[in-house]
């Protein structure tokens, strides 16, 4: 396998990684709280980037600076909200309606961030409005009523990860932040805010069946830290516009294992608006990037889309768990 191949294929398991968290997150709290879900996975991936952050000190570095701490503890509050509101939603929605509400963000993104210099096309509201149809389409089911729970939490969780992209822009341009070293700090902070609720229930945690563990150290390992040590690795070896467009698939995957795996079933109005929420995200996304692109609107140090968004992409990094 040549190595731009090898390297797709590392972005296209990532995609697919992040697709399947859906159903896995459903899975778990159909077994366990919600909270104690979240602490759990929080905890396991703390654990996990501590090993690796000891692995990779050398002789006398420290293992934060001051300003991941202060980029850190913010943004790992916020973190924590996006995860929270998601994981609530996806437990009362289907895992392909998650995946594919959640993907708005990138539309949402670039119209909370301030980093864009001049107002962004005409094309890219209308891509906004083509998602913003598929929203619809996807809460109808088998016919138009009133909106589920479930999907109207995914639609606030992609506004408040859309708001913690932004955010992570302003308080990590331009500064020396390391992603790994910034990614331990949100997932302790995570770990932190989450175990107060989640302790009255720990020994329910404790006694959790194995494939109720299994669908935690999946989420924790796979779908964060591996995620992320992946993506960081794929990307110094592509372009972004192509990291992106690989990373991008994660909607499609969450439909196809939501449908294969968790046996859910798309109506023809949910499969059109299937279609039309990967059509407008990918176009989208593809204005946008045109648009950052134009020699007179350049920003390089604006972030684009990350999920859960642990440091800002630019043309040369693109990070994430």
């Amino acid at each position: 396998m040549s190595d731009v191949r090898r390297t797709d294929a590392v972005l296209l398991l990532v995609a697919l990684v992040w697709g399947s968290s859906y159903l896995s997150a459903q899975t778990a709290t159909a077994a366990l709280p919600v909270l104690l879900v979240l602490f759990a996975r929080y905890a396991l991936s703390a654990l996990a980037c501590l090993g690796v952050v000891a692995a990779r000190r050398t002789g006398g570095s420290r293992p934060w600076t001051r300003a991941e701490l202060r980029a850190g503890v913010p943004l790992g509050v916020t973190q924590a909200a996006v995860l929270l509101v998601e994981t609530y939603g996806v437990a009362h929605t289907s895992a392909a309606n998650a995946g594919l509400i959640i993907s708005l963000t990138i539309v949402l993104t670039p119209l909370l961030d301030r980093g864009h210099r001049g107002a962004l096309p005409g094309s890219f509201f209308a891509a906004t409005a083509v998602c913003v149809l598929a929203v619809g389409l996807l809460m109808s089911g088998n016919g138009f009523h009133a909106p589920r729970l479930g999907d109207l939490l995914m639609l606030g969780a992609a506004l408040i990860r859309a708001g913690h992209v932004a955010l992570v822009g302003r308080l990590t341009t331009g500064r020396a932040i390391r992603p790994l070293q910034l990614t331990t700090v949100q997932t302790l902070v995570g770990t932190a805010l989450f175990l107060p609720a989640a302790a009255p229930d720990l020994p329910t945690l404790v006694r959790a069946a194995p494939a109720t563990w299994a669908q935690l150290v999946y989420l924790a390992l796979f779908c964060s830290v591996f995620a992320f040590l992946a993506q960081t690795w794929a990307v110094q070896r592509t372009s972004a516009s192509r990291a992106s467009l690989l990373l991008g698939t994660e909607p499609v995957w969450a439909v196809a294992v939501g449908v294969a795996l968790g046996g859910e079933h798309l109506t023809p109005l949910t499969g059109l608006g299937a279609a039309l929420m990967v059509a407008g995200t990918y176009w989208g996304q593809a204005v946008e990037r045109a648009h950052r692109s134009t020699p007179e609107l350049r920003h390089p140090s604006a972030p684009t889309l990350d999920k859960d968004s642990e440091c800002p992409t630019t043309p040369t990094a693109l990070t994430t768990t």
